[in-house]
């Protein structure tokens, strides 16, 4: 694997600004978003674009009651407006251990870094304010939404940083330790406020009960986008035959025969169900869901996505 595949530094980061022109991730007066309006898809607030009447909810501002539509359905009603102003868009990237796979062009770690990198870039770009997290085995690394350029690269530095401290013999930490999604979910729902953007990009085996659970919780009141990272590896286990295995701390060892089609097909089976999770838990938020892999750059992936009949 080439050694640009196995780290992403702060120039590399940088150099993406160009690529994410291409990207056509939010609404503008020329072009109009591949995510179909996401940039106001809940973002409501008192401006001069009204969107909708709906039910009136607790927290709505009672100067938004549109008392003609009360009177007539006898429940009250209010009046939606779209938000002038830019808003939040939180990049929650993981730099963990368990990243540091590939089988591939790529490291999932790198994958991941060229993401978040493109998305910020993207953000920036439609004058939006843009920080985030990165989380990582052991700590946090935090950067508030800003809407200028030092700010993004205050985080890319935190991003290529916390890239860099990975590697091969890096030692993941006791169960329970780690500063998971999860954590990182729940942080997100402290400091976001309603009608922010939280990117979440991340391992795909990352989605368990509880990161699923904080994922809908943050959902309530923020738009959510997925890029869940794989490599060909989590999909396919390959017919090598016996493969030997040893944990970091050289306790524990695992033989498996990678001939035995059975087991790969228990293998590939798992990995249907945690693309199916992705899928269901997308479905039900109403976020879209942008799956990478390792095999192909994070751009021509993500224009793949947002420009389904751009060929690769």
């Amino acid at each position: 694997m080439p050694q640009t595949g196995l780290y992403s530094s702060l120039p590399d980061l940088i150099a993406l600004r160009r690529a994410a022109r291409e990207l056509p991730l939010f609404s503008t007066p020329q072009r109009r978003s591949a995510l179909l309006g996401l940039h106001h898809a809940h973002l409501r607030g008192r401006g001069i674009d009204f969107d909708q009447v709906r039910r009136y909810q607790p927290g709505d501002d009672v100067r938004n009651i549109d008392w003609r539509v009360t009177a007539r359905m006898q429940e009250p009603y209010t009046k939606l407006y779209h938000e002038e102003r830019e808003r939040p868009i939180y990049l929650l990237t993981e730099q963990s251990q368990q990243l540091f796979l590939g089988t591939s062009r790529q490291l999932l770690s790198v994958l991941a870094a060229e993401a978040c990198a493109l998305m910020g870039w993207s953000a920036l770009g439609h004058h939006d304010r843009v920080g985030g997290l990165i989380f990582g085995d052991t700590c946090f690394r935090e950067i508030r939404p800003r809407r200028s350029q030092q700010g993004l690269l205050q985080l890319l530095h935190q991003l290529a940083t916390a890239n860099q401290q990975l590697g091969p013999d890096g030692h993941p930490p006791e169960a329970g330790n780690r500063a998971s999604l999860v954590m990182a979910l729940r942080r997100a729902r402290e400091i976001l406020r309603p009608g922010s953007l939280a990117i979440v990009i991340c391992g795909e085996r990352a989605l368990d009960e509880q990161a699923e659970q904080q994922c809908q919780l943050l959902g309530r009141h923020t738009d959510l986008l997925l890029l869940p990272l794989a490599d060909p590896l989590d999909h396919a286990l390959p017919s090598a035959g016996l493969l030997h295995f040893t944990s970091p701390d050289g306790h524990s060892t695992l033989e498996i025969d990678t001939h035995n089609s059975a087991l790969r097909l228990a293998y590939h089976q798992q990995a249907l169900q945690r693309q199916q999770r992705w899928q269901q838990l997308s479905l039900r938020l109403g976020a879209p869901l942008l799956p990478l892999e390792t095999s192909r750059p994070a751009l021509e992936q993500l224009q793949q996505h947002l420009l389904p009949g751009r060929r690769p």
